[in-house]
């Protein structure tokens, strides 16, 4: 699915726009709600306006049938007025969306504070948040059903444990010596590991991959398009990440997962409970500035020797043997 910048002439079906115009992790935590919307409105368009980059994980989730190119809140919806059956605002509770969803002048608004809308509450996880604001408007949405598809690019390497070292800001950053601590005690315990992350990452991981003694090649950082990197973390044993996209990714897989959580409390952006993950934190030392240059306290609290030993309570099992294991 490519995003479009405008709304592609009707097909015959009433039109329901959704707004949630954020990044990887934003709409992943939005999907219970957009499974509640498909089941609520079978016969419907569903469009949703949403960042461009995110276009091949938009395609694996089949409640969507278009994806509007939305780069953030500062222009309007590209929508003509008056089209519209159902908009929903997905994004938020503030004046910016609820202008831009206004704007729409759509037959039905479901929202915060629309009519027969939740109030916004601000300590609630993001999950629960837009299910219950589907639950609100008489459409049942359970915040754990966060599957998407599976890519039908084969994955690059299957059933390798994954390591995550990428992250948007500093402040979800864990240092490198001990990423490199995780990596030697996976592969001593028979994973074949990997090394993931964004382009601004390969520096990173190619230091994480050094000090582990992996080979370069064992480093897919700057390597893997969205598809293809969901596709790795889908065919996965484990995912050991900072909370970024990955995690989410792991939670709609249902992959094992261990989570290291800084400025960010898991509280709102966790994995499922009721999911083979494990969250790491120290909440009492958090500072919270999520766009902090510096690691948060919170995720420097985290040692190695904790990361593996919530892999071994998880109870993974290699399933792909790293060459080190059978020397």
């Amino acid at each position: 699915m490519t995003a479009v910048p405008t709304l592609p002439p009707s097909d015959g079906r009433p039109e329901l726009v959704v707004l949630r115009a954020i990044k990887l992790g934003d709409l992943l935590v939005a999907v219970p709600a957009l499974h509640a919307l498909r089941r609520a409105f079978p016969g419907h368009r569903i469009t949703l306006a949403t960042t461009a980059w995110l276009a091949p994980v938009v395609e694996l989730v089949p409640d969507v049938d278009v994806h509007l190119a939305q780069h953030g809140l500062d222009h309007p919806i590209a929508v003509p007025a008056g089209v519209v059956d159902v908009a929903v605002n997905l994004h938020g509770a503030g004046p910016e969306s609820g202008q831009l969803i206004d704007a729409l002048q759509a037959r039905r608004v479901i929202g915060h504070g629309a009519p027969d809308g939740p109030e916004w509450q601000h300590d609630v996880h993001e999950r629960e948040r837009w299910a219950g604001l589907m639950t609100a408007h008489g459409m049942p949405a359970d915040p754990d059903d966060v599957s998407i598809a599976v890519p039908a690019v084969p994955a690059v390497v299957q059933g390798a444990a994954v390591v995550h070292v990428g992250a948007f800001h500093g402040a979800r950053h864990w240092p490198v010596d001990r990423f490199a601590a995780v990596v030697r005690g996976l592969v001593e315990r028979g994973h074949q590991v990997v090394l993931t992350g964004g382009a601004d990452d390969v520096e990173r991981a190619l230091a994480v991959a050094e000090s582990a003694g992996l080979d370069d090649a064992a480093v897919l950082a700057g390597r893997l398009d969205l598809q293809p990197f969901a596709a790795v973390v889908a065919a996965a044993s484990l995912l050991v990440t900072v909370d970024t996209g990955a995690a989410h990714l792991a939670s709609a897989y249902g992959i094992p997962s261990v989570v290291l959580f800084g400025p960010a409390p898991p509280e709102a952006w966790g994995p499922p409970a009721s999911g083979p993950h494990v969250v790491l934190t120290d909440a009492s030392v958090r500072r919270g500035d999520v766009f902090a240059e510096d690691p948060d306290p919170a995720i420097l609290a985290v040692t190695a020797e904790d990361v593996l030993a919530a892999v071994d309570g998880l109870g993974v099992v290699p399933a792909v043997r790293a060459p080190s294991a059978d020397r």
